[in-house]
């Protein structure tokens, strides 16, 4: 077993060049943050320090995030709070549809935190929010950024059968870094659900960060997988240390090594792969609705 090299005592890697992104700035992001505000919603853009949020927002989209900030689970790669969520807002589908629609948005990324304290998962919240947004801007295409369920096989159907386009389910890293970095999930779990979202007929994507130890030879074998359970879409972006609390990195990968992984990727059956070091899930989310 190849052990994760620890760096506490080390200095941290510099981050290269390519790394580097602008402030975000200007009218189009000021009017999006205004909105967002104004109708007291939460974006995955602001609780994940996500680095392309001056380049989405400043072309007026965003991601937003439901069911609160606050998330049941405590994994070591992500900057959103965990702890015990009391919000339940069933008013926030209708913020979130009327936002989306004031934005005018032509593809919306919804995602949440995890809420497993919840019988269904936050499901009927999933479902409401995307039946709004359908029904306020039907021409509108949606891509759902989902949580594992934990197995709760009523909670998924629920949640996709709202109308969205696109579903997505992260698996983050490799199988041998799970216990590490999403110390409360399971490899072949997200891979069933994966596998389940397919069979319902939907489009289906992924996402992984690289630069947290793992090799080239396993970054292959997620690939394989994924395509084995349904997979369409799979992004591959540079995991960056939120903060000092969070998982230092381990390699930045060079954009040659991402180019590498896509081509790799395309020969191994998957429809489409955004890879780059600033590649989030979401990002460039409007070019996966129709491969």
């Amino acid at each position: 077993m190849i052990e994760l090299p620890t760096l506490t005592n080390a200095e941290p890697i510099r981050k290269p060049e390519w790394l580097r992104v602008k402030l975000p700035v200007g009218k189009e992001y000021l009017r999006v943050r205004e909105i967002v505000d104004t109708y007291k919603l939460h974006t995955i853009c602001q609780s994940g320090n996500c680095p392309n949020m001056g380049e989405c927002w400043g072309a007026g989209t965003a991601t937003f995030m439901i069911l609160g900030n606050i998330c049941t689970r405590g994994c070591s790669f992500c900057a959103v709070a965990t702890g015990r969520p009391t919000e339940y807002d069933t008013d926030e589908p209708r913020r979130v549809a009327e936002a989306i629609k004031l934005m005018g948005v032509k593809h919306a990324v919804i995602t949440s935190v995890n809420r497993d304290e919840l019988k269904d998962r936050g499901a009927e919240i999933w479902y409401q929010t995307v039946r709004l947004v359908k029904e306020y801007s039907p021409q509108t295409t949606i891509e759902t950024l989902i949580p594992d369920v934990k197995g709760a096989w009523e909670a998924l159907y629920r949640i996709i059968s709202a109308g969205q386009e696109v579903v997505s389910h992260n698996m983050e890293t490799v199988e041998r870094l799970y216990r590490k970095v999403r110390p409360q999930a399971k490899y072949q779990r997200s891979l069933e659900q994966i596998r389940r979202t397919k069979e319902y007929g939907k489009r289906t994507k992924s996402g992984v960060m690289l630069g947290l130890g793992e090799t080239k030879e396993e970054v292959f074998k997620i690939m394989d997988d994924l395509v084995e359970n349904g997979l369409d879409i799979l992004t591959l972006g540079q995991y960056l240390q939120p903060t000092k609390a969070h998982l230092e990195v381990v390699e930045f990968i060079h954009p040659d090594t991402f180019e590498m992984y896509k081509e790799e990727g395309l020969k191994r059956g998957l429809k489409y792969v955004e890879a780059g070091p600033l590649v989030r899930s979401s990002y460039h989310a409007e070019r996966h609705v129709n491969v």
